[in-house]
């Protein structure tokens, strides 16, 4: 049950748009730029930029800073 739940979860999760990929495409920038500039793994922002994972409240504050947006523009869903 608890792996069918995690399933559910995940494909629920697919369906979200991300907003820190979106972000980071209207900024021109790369999930490589901003694993160098957080000091974090390339690995660790792939896992953010496609749903596995998610940053931080610290790390997202640190991100919407790098990309002049809103904190909200990280956390709210596309129209």
């Amino acid at each position: 049950i608890r792996r069918q739940r995690q399933m559910c979860i995940r494909e629920g999760v697919k369906q979200i748009p991300n907003r820190l990929k979106a972000a980071l495409a209207d900024n021109h920038k790369t999930s490589k730029w901003l694993a160098d500039q957080l000091g974090k793994s390339d690995m660790t922002v792939s896992r953010w930029c496609t749903n596995r994972s998610q940053p931080s409240v610290h790390q997202l504050i640190k991100i919407a800073n790098l990309l002049d947006v809103d904190v909200s523009e990280l956390l709210n869903k596309t129209k």
